[in-house]
C-alpha cells in the first residue's frame, strides 16, 4: 500500500536503513553552522618557491581540513531495484545487474606502496601495532590545543582514545596539500588496516619521509623515492598511505611537521565507538575553544525504523541535466591535474564540480563528499547525469577514490589520471562502490 501510493506520488522509495538521511542532514547542518565563522586563507600566506621560513611557509588551514572531513557523514543507502522509479532510466547497456567486486586487499608491507628505506640511513625504531582503533571525530582548533583542552575530550562519557596531531596545509611541489604532523609509534592504529601494519611505511615516515594519498601518488604523478620541494625543503616520498580522514593528502612525523612550520597540537583524533557522534559532537563544542570544530570521520549514529521517501523534485532537472553534461562534454581533451578545478585542466571530483556547478548544482570538492550527495542506486538503473564511483586504494580499501559522469549507453565522461585527458571511456565495474543520483538540496549540504 505505502509503495503503491509512493508510486502514484512519483517518489522513490528506500528502504528503513534511509532514516539516517534525515538524521545525518541535520548533522551537516551544523557542521556548515559551524565553518561558516572560519576565517579564509589568502594566498600571500603561502610561500614563495625556494624562499623558505618555516613560520611562513604553511597557514593554518582548520577550516580547509575540517570541511572535507565531511565527506562521509551524509549516508545514503541503495535503492531497491524492485521500488517504482518515476524518472526515464537508461537500462540499454545494463540488462542485468552487476555484481560488485571487493576491492583488492594489500599485503602486510604492500609492494610497491612503500619506499626502499636510504642505504645509509639505520632502520628508525617505530613501535609494533597492537590494535587498530577506530576514528569518528576530529577535533581541529585555531591554535595549539592546551593539555586541559584535551582532558576534557577524554574525560567525555564514551570516549576511548585520543590522538594530538598537527593539522595544516602545506605547498608541496606547487600543490596545496592538506598534512598531518603525527607521532608514528602512536598514530598508525588509527590509520586503515594496510597503512597501519605497514612497518617499513612508519619508519620511513618517521625518519622524515612524507606518505603522500595513493590517489595524489598514482593520480597525480607523484613516485615513490621521489622529492617534493616544500618551500625550499626536499622531502621525500617514503609510501603511499591514504589515512581516510577526508582530503588529507600527506602525512609527515612531528619533527618534520616542525621544520615545515605547521602548527603544532592544533588538531585532536578521537574515537567513540559506542557513543553517538552527534551527541559527543555537541558537547565538544561546547567544551573546546572558541572557534574549534569538530567534523566526523566514521560517525556512530542510532539507527531508526520505518522508510523513507524521495520525490522526483529532490533531484535535478532535465534541463540541469543536459547543461552539466554539455559542459562537461566541452572540456574533452583537457589535461588532468591533481587538485585542478579547472576551466583548463582537471582532476576527476574537479570536472564533476565544475560541471554540475555549470547547471547551478553546489557540488563539493572531492570524491568521497560526492558520493554523499544522492541515493544510491543499482547500475542497471543508471540514466545520463548520475554519478559513478570506485574504490581504487589498496592502502585504504573502503575509500571512495574515483568518480566519472554517466553519459549512457554504458559510456562515461571522465578525466582519468595524470598523462591523461577528460574523455568518455565505457563503465567499468572493477572496484566500483556504486552509482548516485544527485539531488541538489543533499549536494549543497554536504560542505
Amino acid at each position: 500500500m505505502v509503495r503503491a501510493l509512493a508510486a502514484e506520488r512519483g517518489e522513490i522509495v528506500l528502504d528503513e536503513r534511509a532514516r539516517l538521511t534525515r538524521l545525518l542532514s541535520g548533522f551537516l547542518a551544523e557542521v556548515r553552522q559551524d565553518l561558516a565563522h572560519s576565517p579564509r586563507i589568502s594566498r600571500r600566506h603561502f610561500p614563495r618557491p625556494l624562499s623558505w621560513n618555516p613560520r611562513k611557509t604553511v597557514p593554518v588551514v582548520s577550516a580547509l581540513i575540517v570541511t572535507v572531513l565531511v565527506a562521509d557523514v551524509l549516508v545514503m543507502t541503495t535503492m531497491n531495484a524492485s521500488e517504482p522509479v518515476a524518472v526515464a532510466q537508461d537500462k540499454a547497456a545494463f540488462r542485468e545487474p552487476l555484481q560488485q567486486q571487493p576491492p583488492p586487499q594489500p599485503p602486510r608491507d604492500p609492494g610497491g606502496f612503500v619506499a626502499a628505506s636510504e642505504p645509509a640511513a639505520p632502520p628508525t625504531p617505530v613501535a609494533p601495532l597492537k590494535k587498530l582503533i577506530s576514528p569518528h571525530l576530529f577535533v581541529v582548533a585555531p591554535h595549539p590545543l592546551s593539555a586541559e583542552d584535551v582532558a576534557k575530550v577524554r574525560r567525555q562519557k564514551g570516549v576511548t582514545g585520543t590522538e594530538l596531531v598537527d593539522a595544516a596545509e602545506v605547498r608541496m611541489d606547487g600543490k596545496r596539500v592538506q598534512t598531518l604532523g603525527v607521532d608514528p609509534s602512536t598514530f598508525r592504529p588509527y590509520a586503515p588496516s594496510p597503512t597501519a601494519k605497514s612497518d617499513a611505511l612508519w619508519r620511513n615516515i618517521e625518519a622524515g619521509d612524507v606518505a603522500v594519498s595513493f590517489e595524489l601518488g598514482k593520480d597525480g604523478g607523484v613516485k615513490l623515492g621521489s622529492s617534493l620541494d616544500s618551500g625550499g625543503r626536499a622531502l621525500r616520498v617514503g609510501a603511499y598511505a591514504t589515512v581516510g580522514m577526508g582530503s588529507i593528502s600527506a602525512v609527515v612525523s612531528k619533527q618534520t611537521a616542525r621544520a615545515l612550520g605547521i602548527p603544532q597540537g592544533n588538531a585532536l583524533v578521537v574515537s567513540a565507538p559506542r557513543t553517538d557522534s552527534r551527541t559527543l559532537r555537541a558537547k565538544l563544542l561546547k567544551s573546546l575553544p572558541k572557534g574549534s570544530q569538530v567534523a566526523t570521520i566514521n560517525p556512530v549514529l542510532v539507527q531508526g525504523k520505518g522508510r523513507t521517501a524521495w520525490p522526483v523534485t529532490a533531484f535535478m532537472s532535465a534541463d540541469q541535466i543536459q547543461v552539466a553534461l554539455q559542459a562537461a562534454q566541452s572540456k574533452l581533451g583537457r589535461p588532468y591535474v591533481w587538485g585542478a578545478e579547472g576551466p583548463d585542466s582537471f582532476d576527476c571530483s574537479g570536472l564533476v564540480q565544475w560541471a554540475f556547478g555549470q547547471a547551478g548544482v553546489r557540488m563539493p570538492r572531492v570524491a568521497a563528499q560526492q558520493w554523499a550527495t544522492g541515493p544510491q542506486i543499482p547500475l542497471s538503473q543508471a540514466r545520463p547525469g548520475d554519478l559513478i564511483f570506485w574504490r581504487n586504494d589498496p592502502t585504504n580499501p573502503g575509500y571512495i577514490s574515483h568518480v566519472a559522469i554517466y553519459v549512457g549507453g554504458g559510456r562515461m565522461l571522465v578525466a582519468p589520471h595524470t598523462g591523461d585527458v577528460v574523455k568518455f571511456q565505457a563503465v567499468y565495474t572493477k572496484n566500483l562502490a556504486g552509482v548516485v543520483r544527485v539531488s541538489p538540496a543533499a549536494a549543497a549540504r554536504v560542505r
